[in-house]
């Protein structure tokens, strides 16, 4: 076990009692936890993986500084590393639960346990949820049964089994133009869904896509995956005619947005009807002492807002912690 920046199931961990405790690994609490362990914070990252969304990207292109793009794991790996420098501990493990525990806003700092699925418990002055969103389901007949046979929500992850094989790719975004470009790239026989008659996805990207000659379906909606032991087909639906035809495939890729990870908080009365967090403009939820930070806000999905997010988290925690320190010397 490391004991700075390194890896841990918990075990000494427990027995602190953290400045700031950050709620997953992705741009926005990386950034979140530069910034804490910069002001002198004791800081703990818990997370059941590294970078989030933003590792399975093949290719970022508008993030600054790197105009020839860079891949998302090589930016997790960054942002990683200088974690790690800083000092930074990370707890592999999955949250299940916050429950504030002799708060007392305004006599002394407000402490949180938080609950993991290991049975673990870490207590913090202050939280920053930065855990962002899983990537939406069809909630079509076959989806389920057929992830992870041939079913996929990540191209970098997936598309190398399917060179020279057939698939669809589902959505009309940037993540979604940006992924078939990538399995055309490998040798993948690639075709795209979309429901409605046009893209939503950046111009450059449209761009890009056209010039690409990868056939498009529009005004269709996926309504089944079929198959026996692996996908097989699926079965199109024009929502314009109401004509039904099935397609043969190996493989379908979905992306259709994202929906928040936010089960863990919704006691605490923090999320809005769809299950992202609202925060005001300095990261704060209704919760004294609780901030969020990226995707998870139901912003603009994009790495340079999560960390911007995550940089303005990290103060703002600290400002409170500031706060509660001069209350409690007075």
């Amino acid at each position: 076990m490391f004991s700075l920046g390194g890896f841990s199931r918990g075990g000494e961990y427990e027995k602190k009692a953290w400045d700031v405790l950050i709620i997953g690994a992705g741009p926005a609490g990386f950034t979140a936890a530069i910034y804490a362990a910069r002001f002198g914070l004791k800081t703990l990252i818990i997370s059941k993986d590294l970078g989030g969304n933003m590792a399975l990207t093949d290719l970022i292109e508008n993030y600054p500084g790197f105009p020839e793009g860079i891949s998302g794991s090589e930016l997790t790996t960054r942002m990683h590393e200088h974690v790690k420098k800083l000092g930074v501990d990370i707890v592999f493990d999955e949250v299940e639960r916050i429950d504030p525990t002799e708060c007392a806003y305004y006599e002394g700092p407000c402490k949180f346990v938080v609950r993991t699925k290991n049975g673990k418990e870490y207590k913090g002055k202050t939280i920053i949820i930065a855990v962002g969103a899983a990537p939406r389901k069809l909630n079509v007949p076959g989806e389920a049964e057929f992830t992870g046979r041939g079913v996929s929500y990540c191209a970098t992850c997936d598309g190398p089994l399917f060179k020279g094989k057939k698939v669809i790719v589902v959505g009309g975004g940037n993540t979604a133009l940006q992924e078939a470009l990538y399995l055309k790239s490998i040798g993948v026989d690639v075709t795209l869904v979309h429901r409605r008659d046009q893209f939503r996805a950046d111009k450059i990207l449209q761009d890009r896509f056209k010039a690409s000659g990868i056939p498009t379906i529009l005004n269709t909606v996926v309504t089944e995956i079929k198959g026996t032991s692996k996908v097989e087909a699926v079965k199109l639906k024009n929502v314009k005619t109401g004509e039904e035809t099935e397609m043969a495939v190996d493989g379908v890729f979905i992306f259709i947005g994202y929906e928040p990870k936010t089960d863990f908080v919704k006691h605490l009365g923090i999320t809005d009807e769809y299950g992202y967090i609202p925060v005001d403009m300095h990261m704060r939820t209704k919760v004294k002492g609780i901030f969020a930070a990226g995707d998870i806000t139901n912003v603009f999905k994009q790495i340079a807002v999560a960390v911007g997010q995550g940089a303005i988290a990290a103060n703002s925690a600290k400002e409170l912690l500031e706060e509660w320190n001069g209350k409690a010397a007075e």
